[in-house]
Formats: C-alpha cells, structure tokens, sequence
C-alpha cells in the first residue's frame, strides 16, 4: 500500500500509478481536509496555514520539489510563498468535490488528512487580503507570456511572509496554531483511514463517487450474515478450514461483501457501464469453493442471471475476498489462483456449491 500526501499533479499521479503496476500496491492519496472554494479544493486559511508551516520549519527532508528549488522548502527558501502560491494555482478551476472526485475515481480511495478545526474564528482580514493579492498576482503572471508581473509577486511573497510573520508575531503564531487541528490526531485520523482501506471497510460517499460520472466499479453486494454463515459451516465440516479460521475474527474482517464484476481501474468506463441495466436488480451468486493463503482468503464465485440475462463478470477469476492479513491490499486475493499453482494456497470445494443472492451497485 503507497499511501503519498506530496504528489501534486497528473504527471506525478500517473508516476504512481506505474509503480503500483510494477509492485503490486495500491496508490492512496493522502490530502489535507478543507472546505476549499468555489474554484480551488484549498481555502485561503488552508493556504494560509501551509505558508506559516513552511516559514517555521527548518532543515527539511530534500525532495524532487527542492532538487527543482536547488534548495529546501523550508524557512531558508527564498521564495517559498511563490512556490506555494504555485502549488495552489495547480487546482485552480475545481472545488473540493471535484477535486475529490477525480482521485477518487483514479485510485478508488481517498485519506483525508485533518487540518483546521471546524470551529475557529476568521483569519485576520490582514493576513487574508495580502494572501488573496498573491492569488490574483500569481494568475495574472500565468496569464502573461513575458512576465511583467513578476516583480509584483516578488515583492507580494515578501508581504505575505511578514504579514503572517508579523501580525503581532506572538499573537499570529497563537491565533495559527490554534485554528490547527493537533498534529497527533491528524496522524491517529490518517492511520485509522489507512487500515479501513487496508480492511476493505472504505466506502466513498455517494455524492462524490458519482460526481463528474466517477463511478469506480460496479459489484453484487451480497449479505454479510450468510457469508458468515457459509464460512461457519465450512469450518465445522472441513478441518483444514476450521483451523484457518480459527484465530481469524471474520466478525471484524467482513464489514461488506461483493463480488466485483468490473473496475475502471483494471477494465475501462465502458466495462463497468454496461453494468447499468442491471443496476438495484437481485443477482445470484454460485460460490463453488474456498481459496486461501498465509495472508488471504476468498470464495470462488459466479453471477447468475437477471431475467434470463446473464450477467458475467470482468475479473479473470470472479470471487468474494472473506479475509486479507494485516496491510496486505484487497486486490491481492486476485493472486490466489495463481498461488495455487505454486503450492502456497489451498483450495477446498464446496459441495454441493452454495447460491447467495445481492444487490448489484455501482461503488
């Protein structure tokens, strides 16, 4: 699992992406929470914030963004609030939904990382009128091809600085700090998201998934009980598998249930939209046998049909993942077939094969 919170454009999203292919991870974005505006995902408070931590820190880890600057992002930088001010022009023309919804829709989840507190009291109209001028300047600058308005945004960025710097230095720094989440529950929120994702528990919320069309991918939704129950009977008639389920707590392990039949990740859009004749129809699912690994267990499945219709999944090996080990990705129970293969899993048939109905949906 890459979890990444600096990776700030498509060309570095699609960067990502490669990686995951390449070493089996899934890619999960990482973003400071905020309410944004109606034409960027940050607020000036964001921005605002962003800047007073860049100006407090020192020594900062190198990155690609400093091998660039020839130079760290931190205090000592020359020109960090143009570099922020740039960074924050790169989303410009979205609001947070949007924002929100297209990497959603790119790697199927999203972490948000807290960062202001949802009570607090304005930002000082000083601070916020500089800032806003940096905005407007830095626009006009991108706008024009011989950059006249460059001196302007030198001499904005040092405002800025110091208006930040000395809004009654003490009382800026106490008004900042305070509209800050604490740093140590930013961190416990994003670790908790991490293993929700990690347990297959993430669920975007509808009016995000299906903004812009980002619907991910379509499944059956089956009954957790009878997965439960299918699994419970297979452990009292099959030692092998009540000793792998043994220490498992699979109350916990199964929040949800479903049998993907396409995603636009690893299909396309198309794929997953023909799925929409079928949508909120009742589809059975023949479950056939129980694979299962060191670190994953998933119940070999296949659709039925709706009306007459068959209703065929995508996935080269259709199935319901029951169990994944701690940080191993849900997409991993699509190796177990192969891990078969090697020897390294076990397959038990389940005989006669059981029929689970569900809800087809798109997630």
């Amino acid at each position: 699992m890459l979890a990444d919170k600096n990776a700030p454009n498509e060309k570095a999203w699609r960067q990502i992406e490669k990686m995951c292919l390449s070493t089996n991870a899934s890619a999960i974005p990482v973003v400071p929470d905020s309410e944004g505006t109606e034409i960027n995902p940050f607020s000036v408070d964001a921005l605002a914030i962003f800047i007073f931590r860049v100006l407090h820190r020192a020594n900062h880890p190198t990155s690609l963004l400093c091998l660039i600057l020839k130079g760290n992002l931190d205090k000592s930088s020359p020109n960090a609030g143009c570099v922020l001010l740039m960074f924050y022009h790169l989303y410009e023309g979205k609001n947070r939904q949007e924002f929100e919804s297209e990497l959603i829709e790119r790697f199927g989840s999203l972490v948000r990382m807290p960062l202001l507190k949802p009570e607090r009291s304005p930002l000082p109209d000083s601070v916020r009128s500089i800032i806003e001028d940096g905005i407007n300047l830095y626009k006009l600058h991108k706008k024009s091809k011989i950059g006249v308005y460059k001196r302007d945004i030198c001499k904005r960025e040092s405002e800025m600085g110091e208006a930040i710097e000395g809004y009654s230095t003490w009382k800026c720094r106490l008004y900042l700090n305070s509209i800050q989440v604490p740093f140590e529950f930013a961190v416990k929120e994003v670790l908790e998201q991490l293993r929700a994702i990690a347990r297959a528990e993430y669920a975007a919320p509808t009016s995000e998934k299906r903004k812009l069309g980002s619907i991910v991918f379509g499944a059956v939704s089956l009954p957790v009980p009878e997965i439960l129950g299918l699994l419970n009977d297979l452990a009292q008639k099959d030692p092998k598998v009540g000793d792998f389920l043994k220490d498992k707590s699979l109350k916990s392990c199964i929040q949800k249930a479903h049998l993907t039949l396409a995603h636009k990740r690893s299909h396309d859009v198309t794929a997953v939209a023909k799925y929409a004749s079928f949508l909120d129809q009742r589809v059975p699912v023949e479950l056939a046998a129980l694979l299962f690994s060191e670190k994953l267990a998933a119940l070999e499945a296949e659709p039925g049909s709706v009306e007459g219709e068959k209703v065929n999944s995508e996935n080269q090996w259709p199935h319901v993942t029951v169990w994944t080990g701690e940080g191993v990705a849900v997409r991993e129970a699509n190796t177990l077939p192969q891990l078969l293969s090697q020897g390294k899993a076990t397959r038990i048939d389940i005989n006669p094969p059981v029929t689970i109905t569900g809800n087809l949906e798109f997630f």
